[in-house]
């Protein structure tokens, strides 16, 4: 495992960092102020100026709108792209003209850019429209229609969610199975049903929104520990049980760890069996959030129970998504019966949610038979080989390449890190201009010194794709000055 030390960063690149976000601050509040004054003189209304005459207090928060308009804008044309067809191996990205500056909005200039695809979470490479699966979904598609305009709770129940239901808990290794029709909701509507007020979160410093929703929405202690670190998990636990509840210091009610398979701005795997460990010392229970591990590690493509070889029974609750190597939406939650019927009655998205369309549902059930061999073409296999081989081809050969690869090797996640913001606008665009589609990710998503080119690695890629992107990233690489570890490693550590 690979990852940054920020303690031991150089203090070059930490001025450059912080400095140049000071300079983009300082000329964002001079641009303010002097349209201001300039808009003052002429009488005339500012962009999104607050009319106050009418009473009603201001809804947007002015310093949101200052981030916005002088940070946001200079580097707008990086996010939101937009694109035409499935995001397969390869994407169609239309390409954009204006300049938000300038008050010129983005907009479609009517063409597209043929780009190998770095940022879809594609992993399994399922989302292409050529395999049996499509057939399947359109018959679904036929006989079910494209909703079922309803909640789980209500009329939105088929014989398609059942029997999904039953397939996802037979493939995880769980006793039961409840679906969701979107994945962040799966996190953030079901945490509130496990724990309330009394009891005690014990959250990765890391973990997704979703998560970080469910938990507040919870009304119970919330207490965090070191990014994939059970030493300190261990800690952690040990002072809560020590303390008890806040002001009363009665026992916890119940102590529940929530943790990622794998973490989707890091690139690492967790630390599964040492986490169980602590989990089980001291009788605490466990919720792994399996959205990106999920059909993505594993011999069989079971996650991160079956890549770190463990009980399944030693892990309470199992969360997933489908968005990612299922190549569909929604999620699930796999456990015991009485828990998954437990969620059926108070989860909100159970309740007040409309249930999964069928057609995602039949995608997932699907890539399941594919996965598992029961559609007798070992396709599933296939794949699931395919990426493995692609994630250590293109990560091995970012390293040799000089470029500060972080997480683990196995991850189908891999961040590349940038470092200074400027650096990460330039490297996008140059790549977008090589026919390279990435995606950047840099604070608040990140730490700010830590901004990065977040890879997803698919099994739709071939080898020659990789070698190619490979060849582009070291040439835009050298001209962004980003192969860090070119002569030396002074930036990263390995575990």
């Amino acid at each position: 495992m690979v990852h940054v030390l920020l303690d031991d960063m150089p203090w070059v690149i930490q001025f450059l960092t912080y400095g140049l976000y000071l300079v983009s601050v300082a000329f964002g509040y001079f641009q303010e102020y002097f349209e201001r004054f300039t808009h003052y003189l002429t009488k005339s209304k500012l962009e999104n100026e607050i009319d106050y005459e009418n009473g009603y207090a201001p809804l947007c928060n002015l310093n949101n709108l200052f981030f916005v308009k002088w940070s946001y804008r200079r580097v707008e044309d990086l996010f939101n792209r937009p694109v035409s067809g499935l995001p397969g191996a390869h994407i169609d990205v239309m390409m954009r003209q204006g300049d938000p500056m300038y008050n010129i909005p983005l907009k479609p200039d009517g063409t597209l850019k043929r780009c190998l695809n770095l940022g879809s979470y594609n992993y399994l490479g399922f989302a292409e429209n050529d395999t049996k699966i499509t057939d399947d979904v359109i018959a679904t598609v036929q006989k079910y229609g494209t909703s079922g305009c309803s909640p789980r709770i209500q009329t939105g129940t088929t014989d398609l969610h059942r029997n999904l239901e039953r397939t996802v808990a037979d493939f995880v290794g769980k006793e039961e199975a409840i679906i969701f029709s979107m994945g962040y909701a799966t996190n953030s509507t079901t945490i509130p049903s496990l724990v309330s007020k009394g009891d005690l979160i014990i959250s990765d410093t890391l973990n997704h929104a979703s998560i970080v929703v469910g938990c507040r929405s919870s009304g119970a202690s919330i207490k965090v520990f070191k990014h994939n670190d059970p030493v300190h998990l261990e800690k952690v636990v040990r002072d809560a049980i020590c303390e008890g509840q806040p002001r009363t210091h009665l026992p916890w009610g119940k102590i529940l760890i929530v943790v990622e398979g794998i973490y989707s701005m890091e690139g690492e795997i967790l630390k599964l069996r040492e986490i169980i460990e602590v989990k089980k010392k001291y009788n605490c229970y466990l919720y792994v959030d399996e959205a990106h591990s999920i059909g993505a590690i594993g011999k069989t493509g079971r996650g991160i129970s079956e890549y770190a070889g463990v009980n399944i029974d030693d892990i309470d609750i199992m969360m997933g998504t489908f968005t990612k190597s299922f190549a569909s939406v929604g999620g699930y939650i796999c456990s015991h019966k009485h828990i998954i019927n437990h969620l059926r009655r108070t989860a909100f998205s159970s309740v007040d949610e409309f249930s999964m369309a069928p057609g995602c549902g039949q995608q997932v059930l699907s890539v399941i038979e594919s996965l598992t061999g029961r559609d007798g073409t070992g396709d599933g296999a296939r794949r699931l080989k395919q990426l493995a081989d692609n994630v250590r081809f293109f990560r091995q050969g970012l390293t040799k390449r000089g470029f500060v690869v972080i997480g683990d090797d196995d991850s189908p996640v891999i961040p590349v890190m940038v470092i200074v913001p400027a650096k990460m606008s330039a490297f996008s665009r140059l790549c977008l201009e090589r026919n390279v589609a990435v995606v950047i990710a840099s604070y608040p998503a990140t730490d700010l010194l830590l901004s990065r080119v977040r890879i997803c690695v698919s099994a739709g890629h071939t080898r020659k794709d990789l070698e190619e992107a490979l060849d582009v990233f070291t040439e835009v690489g050298d001209m962004c000055l980003l192969r860090y570890n070119k002569d030396s490693q002074y930036i990263i550590t390995r575990d």
